[in-house]
């Protein structure tokens, strides 16, 4: 009771009063747009459907602050005029949103209609292996039929002029579908294409040589004496048993293919050539029939061999659908077009030149130039995206220079022929696409630390002490590698787990010591201190984990294949262990 009163005390009644409205500035039935709601002088905006908490009345009347008042929803007041009113403007606001509702779909469903028409309306085509056929609309089976009438009654149905056209489409057609991949030209590189045609013309010229060499061969064991048997015997002997001992003896510098396929596919053809010249000169020289042939069927296995190898290297970079075996098969095929064409002029020419060896020489120096020169152009057209170190170098240096990956044909463009013979590259070097992106500084950089780089080295080689060995395995201990400088070699050691990535991570890091070695003039001081913060070693390294990302996420954007280096390390690897 105490605590009632005194709250009693504290808290007084408050009492409602209502302010009088504003003068209004227009009359009052000129505001009230409904006729049956009337509006009062003394309460003309009150909201007597608001309780007010009970049936508390503040000024005693009837004015109802706490009742619900004119509640639309209160079923005791449904009879009064204004709530009729108000139930009549909601339903009326509810048919409108209904018709206005489905008008707007009627009207979707019609421009929907109208889109679908138009789409018909277009020509569709269905694309396979790079041709168009165009399909039509069955609007009563709801499916499309294909425009692919027959050979005969389309030739009924054209003029006697435009047969010839229509007959050389077709065989075009025929000619594309059968040598080409599916989907050319969008199914291979850009390359492709200029790599195919001069591979036909060499592989024409080829032939022609062969067929040369068989009928010198033939000639030199004495033709219509009764001695064929005996030439094939020979003939097996040489070119098959010697050249099965070439092709083993050779096989082991099969990871030199990959390094560097075209100077290699170059040095094949090369050697192909200077075989058949040998054999060509056997009716001069018939006392030395047996030691020429074997060298020129072993010079000819050998030349097969890195042919065949090669060939894969540039089959792969061509698929860029992955269509690795299509590209491979469309190639023997073209390569067997080619030889087709090849024997049937080699016949040709040998009936016109008969025994005469003077006639035979010069046809085939002919020939072989012919031959050599596609070849070299075939090549030159071929843009690799893998990276060997040479690429590679290429690629890193103008990054480091520029910030810029640059594109896969200008390094291409720049790349030597024959990196360990630079006094062959001058001849064979391509002046119709020199790069004009790569600058000079990052081309002498990558022919200088191609010639300093040493993948592989032997950890007992580049060490001198106990702490250099734990200076360089604290600072690797993260690595695939190791990496050290040693009598002016960048001598990098492979970790037993080292994989291409990390090779590839170890490049980069050694063109980055050259261009703190030329352009920041920081030279080694020995490896124990350049192990140490501040060192080039420990400054490379950090750099290498800071910016080998970037630089191939900026490498895949251009084109190339950033997954590995492509490159033959000598065969030493090390196991890190203990080293205390």
């Amino acid at each position: 009771m105490g605590y009632t009163c005194i709250t009693v005390s504290l808290l007084p009644p408050l009492h409602l009063r209502h302010r009088s409205p504003p003068p209004p500035h227009f009359p009052v039935t000129t505001f009230n747009p409904f006729s049956s709601i009337k509006l009062t002088p003394s309460h003309p905006f009150r909201l007597s459907a608001l309780p007010t908490g009970g049936n508390n009345n503040n000024n005693g009347g009837s004015g109802g602050g706490g009742s619900w008042g004119n509640n639309p929803f209160d079923s005791d007041d449904s009879s009064s005029p204004s709530s009729n009113s108000r139930y009549t403007l909601l339903f009326t606001l509810l048919f409108s949103s209904v018709t206005f509702c489905l008008c707007q779909l009627a009207m979707a469903k019609t421009r929907s209609l109208s889109s679908e028409d138009d789409i018909l309306t277009q020509p569709i085509y269905e694309v396979k292996g790079g041709n168009l056929i165009k399909l039509f609309p069955d609007n009563l089976k709801d499916i499309f039929i294909a425009s692919n009438p027959g050979l005969f009654s389309e030739l009924s149905s054209l003029n006697s002029s435009q047969v010839p056209t229509f007959l050389y489409n077709k065989c075009r057609e025929f000619v594309v579908r059968l040598m080409l991949p599916e989907g050319f030209p969008n199914s291979v590189t850009s390359d492709y294409l200029e790599y195919s045609l001069w591979r036909g013309v060499q592989g024409v010229a080829c032939q022609v040589s062969g067929v040369l060499a068989t009928q010198a061969l033939l000639y030199a064991v004495g033709l219509g004496k009764g001695a064929i048997p005996t030439a094939a015997a020979i003939n097996w002997v040489l070119k098959d048993g010697i050249g099965y001992l070439s092709k083993i003896l050779l096989s082991d510098f099969g990871r030199h293919f990959d390094v560097n396929p075209k100077g290699w596919r170059l040095f094949a053809d090369l050697l192909e050539n200077a075989a058949f010249g040998l054999e060509m000169c056997t009716p001069a020289f018939p006392h030395l029939f047996v030691p020429i042939g074997a060298f020129a069927g072993a010079s000819r296995s050998a030349a097969s061999l890195i042919q065949a190898s090669t060939r894969s290297c540039f089959f792969a970079g061509f698929a860029a659908q992955r269509n690795f075996a299509e590209v491979i098969a469309k190639g023997e095929v073209q390569g067997m077009v080619s030889r087709f064409i090849g024997i049937g002029i080699g016949i040709g020419l040998g009936n016109c030149i008969g025994s005469s060896t003077p006639l035979v020489l010069a046809s085939f120096c002919v020939v072989t130039w012919v031959h050599m020169y596609c070849n070299l152009k075939s090549y030159q057209s071929i843009q690799l995206r893998t990276l060997n170190p040479h690429r590679a170098s290429l690629v890193f240096s103008e990054y480091l220079l520029s910030g810029q990956a640059p594109p896969v044909k200008e390094v291409n463009a720049e790349e030597p022929l024959f990196p360990a013979v630079p006094i062959l590259n001058a001849p064979f070097a391509n002046k119709e696409t020199q790069s004009i992106v790569l600058s000079s500084e990052a081309k002498d950089a990558a022919v200088e630390i191609e010639s300093r780089l040493q993948l592989g080295s032997k950890l007992s080689e580049i060490i001198n002490n106990k702490e250099e060995v734990l200076a360089l395995f604290s600072l690797y201990k993260n690595e695939g590698y190791i990496l050290s400088e040693h009598t002016g070699k960048f001598c990098v050691v492979l970790k037993e787990t080292c994989s291409q990535l990390d090779m590839l991570k170890a490049l980069f890091q050694v063109n980055y010591l050259y261009w703190l070695e030329k352009n920041a003039g920081i030279e080694g001081r020995g490896t124990l201190y350049d192990c140490k913060p501040g060192g080039r070693l420990q400054i490379s390294l950090e750099y290498a984990e800071r910016e080998f990302n970037h630089v191939r996420n900026d490498g895949e954007s251009v084109g190339w294949i950033t997954d590995g280096l492509i490159a033959r390390p000598l065969p030493n690897r090390c196991r890190p262990g203990n080293t205390e």
